[in-house]
């Protein structure tokens, strides 16, 4: 086989994971899926499709192999094939994030040009937690939080925040967290936080960086 042909064909199967990202949609389920695997029906409510839909695009990355399915009972289960999909998410995000300034235009819009949050990085948290003198939530969806959440993280769902404010403690720092460092759940559920008089903060990064750094992940049932 000629070098050419060799070459041609290299980019051949590396288009496939191109292709395999081409549709927004794709990408946020991945994303998704980056929290821990998900029935086909679970990840379709998440990202508001169909279920046909969902499974078509589904199928689209499975044919790149970056998701693995098993069976559950009748269901079908989808999870990242590996690790190296899941650095591959972060990577095209920090890529966006270099090179699109809409990516931040966006975030400071759906937050309203409002104050800038004070960040901790993981280090930070694991210390305070070990002090503790902080009170850590995980905002994402109940099901994401089963699947895998930080060790003594309670689960506030964004959507729920405002009715389980009473629940929360008034004296104690509180830091938010969701999918990941341009997840807008963690920013805005500390904006809500302050309007209501906590002292909230929000982790630099989120539960796939926990991951991957290897440290405890707590699971339950939801």
């Amino acid at each position: 086989m000629a070098t050419r042909e060799v070459r041609e064909k290299l980019f051949v199967q590396l288009a496939r994971i191109g292709k395999s990202i081409s549709h927004p949609k794709r990408i946020e389920l991945l994303e998704i899926l980056g929290q821990g695997e998900r029935s086909v029906e679970a990840l379709a409510a998440a990202t508001a499709m169909g279920v046909s839909n969902t499974s078509a695009h589904l199928q689209v990355l499975r044919s790149a192999r970056m998701v693995e399915t098993r069976k559950q009972g009748t269901k079908v289960i989808y999870s990242l094939a590996d690790e190296l999909v899941a650095g591959f998410v972060r990577e095209l995000w920090n890529l966006a994030d270099a090179r699109l300034a809409e990516v931040e235009q966006l975030i400071r819009q759906y937050l309203e040009g409002g104050e800038t949050l004070e960040r901790v990085t993981r280090e930070e948290l694991i210390c305070r937690a070990l002090k503790g003198d902080v009170y850590i939530i995980d905002v994402r969806p109940l099901d994401e939080y089963a699947a895998g959440h930080i060790p003594g993280a309670a689960s506030v769902p964004f959507d729920e925040l405002v009715q389980l404010l009473s629940t929360l403690p008034a004296d104690m720092d509180i830091v938010a967290y969701c999918r990941g460092p341009h997840c807008v759940l963690a920013p805005k559920a500390a904006q809500i936080l302050r309007q209501h008089g906590f002292r909230a903060l929000v982790l630099a990064d989120g539960m796939p960086e926990w991951r991957q750094e290897g440290l405890p992940v707590d699971v339950t049932d939801s």
